[in-house]
């Protein structure tokens, strides 16, 4: 699972970072602070279900907080994207390229308008952050469509010539960005292309294709940051007017990582994504911690319901990917060799069934499969069950 933090630069694309990892990252407010690409683990949230059988987790990996618990991904932020990004211009080839096997991308907006197009500190509400929806959704069209037309006549007249399947033979050169031979297929389909004759398709066609691959394999939600901002509400209104096909998170990074890192030092009780915290230590605040804290509380927790920083990772995971959280476990008992209570969690793709589940855990568990057995129900279910999210399984298996 790898998950790609996009944006043009000063949006907070960093900030956003470090506020899901608590990474060490550069943050400045000037742009291309962020040229290398940064990588770090975040965490999705889930209920811990071990709670329903009156125990608490004890995760190999990730951790639990109250009654969540919080599942590793990989985080991935790429340098700020220009207008004329897919031409090379910042770079633009090179930060793209970091983005290929991204699952799902995170595109991180200055919602209040206060950077312009090319990531410089503007009069909040001056710039329409509408305009970086549309201009990032061009250059990852023009990146892909660029990728799909290098070669192309020598490419379709091979295919031609040899009679190879289009949807294999393109399958195969764009699988760099994940793409699938029926995504090909569903794609030809939608856009009526003619697959017999690949070197008839016009540019247009390509360029239809581009764009659908692209959402196919590169779903995108956006975090509007800056949320607390005065000129940020109307922007928003805006914003989910014009785009309903995205889901829009308001947020406030630099509130996530104040939120963080006082509870990493033990000042407050604060669980990712919640509409509140608690102050455990009032005596070691100082007074602007606290108007800080009222702040955030206030202005952001009270409206927004959170911070807004884990609702958009929670969202890209288990809604734009639609992954399940799976657990192991036994019908007699939870823990491991060890007594560690649930301690793994994988997070599956969609349409996902126990026997996938089984080699997921171990090739030779899905060779040898017999049964799953549901941890809750104890029921007995074949190989092509389904499963669902937050399932708990016990895998049987031949010799």
């Amino acid at each position: 699972m790898f998950i790609g933090i996009v944006g043009k630069p000063s949006t907070g694309k960093s900030t956003f970072f470090k506020a899901a990892t608590l990474a060490e990252v550069a943050i400045a407010n000037y742009p291309f602070t962020t040229i290398d690409p940064n990588s770090a683990i975040a965490y999705v949230k889930v209920k811990d279900p071990a709670r329903e059988f009156g125990k608490i987790s004890n995760p190999r990996t990730g951790y639990v907080l109250g009654e969540y618990r919080f599942v590793p991904v990989k985080l991935m932020d790429v340098a700020g994207l220009i207008p004329g990004a897919h031409q090379g211009t910042g770079r633009g080839n090179q930060f793209l390229d970091d983005l290929r096997q991204a699952d799902a991308l995170i595109h991180v907006i200055d919602v209040s308008g206060s950077t312009n197009e090319k990531g410089e500190v503007v009069e909040p509400g001056s710039y329409d952050p509408l305009q970086d929806v549309r201009f990032l959704e061009v250059e990852l069209d023009f990146w892909y469509l660029g990728i799909i037309q290098k070669g192309w006549e020598k490419f379709a007249r091979t295919i031609m010539q040899e009679k190879i399947e289009i949807q294999k033979a393109l399958a195969k050169q764009l699988s760099g960005l994940k793409v699938t031979e029926a995504m090909i297929e569903e794609a030809v389909e939608k856009i009526h292309l003619d697959k017999e004759r690949p070197s008839s398709w016009s540019e247009d066609n390509l360029k239809s294709l581009a764009v659908y691959l692209r959402k196919k394999t590169k779903p995108m939600l956006i975090a509007c940051n800056k949320a607390d901002l005065p000129t940020a509400a109307e922007n928003l209104k805006r914003l989910r007017q014009e785009f309903s096909e995205y889901l829009f998170i308001p947020c406030s990074a630099e509130a996530e990582i104040a939120l963080r890192e006082a509870a990493r030092t033990g000042l407050i009780g604060y669980v990712p994504g919640e509409k509140s915290f608690t102050i455990v230590q009032e005596d070691r605040l100082n007074e602007k911690q606290k108007k800080a804290l009222q702040f955030i509380q206030h202005k952001i927790l009270e409206v927004y319901n959170s911070t807004g920083v884990q609702e958009a990772l929670d969202c890209a995971v288990f809604k734009l990917l639609h992954y399940l959280a799976i657990f192991p476990g036994g019908v007699s008992k939870l823990e491991d060799k060890d007594g560690n209570v649930l301690p793994d969690c994988f997070l599956m793709p969609p349409k996902s069934t126990a026997l996938d589940f089984a080699y997921k855990l171990h090739t030779d568990l899905g060779k040898n499969f017999i049964c799953a057995k549901d941890v809750r129900t104890k029921k007995t279910v074949g190989k092509d069950y389904a499963l669902k999210h937050l399932d708990v399984l016990e895998i049987v298996s031949g010799k």
